[in-house]
C-alpha cells in the first residue's frame, strides 16, 4: 500500500462521517447530495495540506480531473448517476494512484456486498424500520454511495493498519 498510516490517520475522522451520510442519503433517496461531495473536497483541501508533502497534494489534484471527466463521460452515456460521478471525483485526491489496483479490488468486494446486503434488507423485517426509503422501489438501480462511500472508508482503514510508513 502506497497511501501512508499518517495521511490515513488524518482523512479518516472527516471522511467516516461524510462517507456515512453519503450512503444513507442515497439508499434513502437515492442521490448523493452536493453538499456532502463539496464537504468531501473541502476535507481533502484543508486536510490535505497537513496530511500529504506539497507536492503529493499538488498532484492528487489531477486524480479529481481525471476523475470528473471520466465521470462526466460515463454520466453522459447513462452508465453511472451524476451524484456518484461528483462523489468519485472528490474522493480520487485521497487515494494514491499507485494504489489503484489495490482500490479496484475493495471496490468490487465492497460493490458485491453491498449489493446483496442491501437486497437481503430490503426483503427483511429491516424495511419496516425504514419504509419509505427510494432504493427499496428501484427496480433496476443501485444506490452506488453505499458501495462508493464504504470503499473509501475500507480503503482508509487499510491505510491506518498497514499502510506505508511516513516518509
Amino acid at each position: 500500500m502506497y497511501l501512508t498510516m499518517t495521511e490515513a490517520m488524518w482523512f479518516l475522522p472527516f471522511v467516516l462521517p461524510i462517507c456515512l451520510y453519503v450512503a444513507w442519503s442515497d439508499m434513502r433517496a437515492m442521490r448523493i447530495p452536493n453538499h456532502s461531495v463539496v464537504a468531501l473536497f473541502v476535507v481533502f483541501v484543508v486536510i490535505g495540506l497537513i496530511a500529504l508533502p506539497f507536492d503529493a497534494y499538488l498532484w492528487r489534484y489531477v486524480h479529481l480531473i481525471v476523475a470528473l471527466l471520466v465521470g462526466m463521460g460515463m454520466n453522459a452515456l447513462r452508465l453511472v448517476g451524476a451524484g456518484d460521478a461528483k462523489f468519485v471525483a472528490a474522493a480520487a485526491p485521497f487515494i494514491a494512484l499507485q494504489d489503484l489496483t489495490f482500490l479496484s479490488m475493495i471496490f468490487a468486494a465492497t460493490l458485491l456486498i453491498a449489493w446483496v446486503t442491501h437486497r437481503i434488507a430490503k426483503n427483511s423485517p429491516i424495511r419496516k424500520l425504514v419504509p419509505d426509503w427510494e432504493s427499496w422501489e428501484r427496480k433496476k438501480d443501485f444506490p452506488m454511495g453505499l458501495a462508493l462511500g464504504a470503499t473509501l472508508i475500507v480503503y482508509l482503514v487499510f491505510g491506518l493498519l498497514s499502510g506505508a510508513p511516513a516518509t
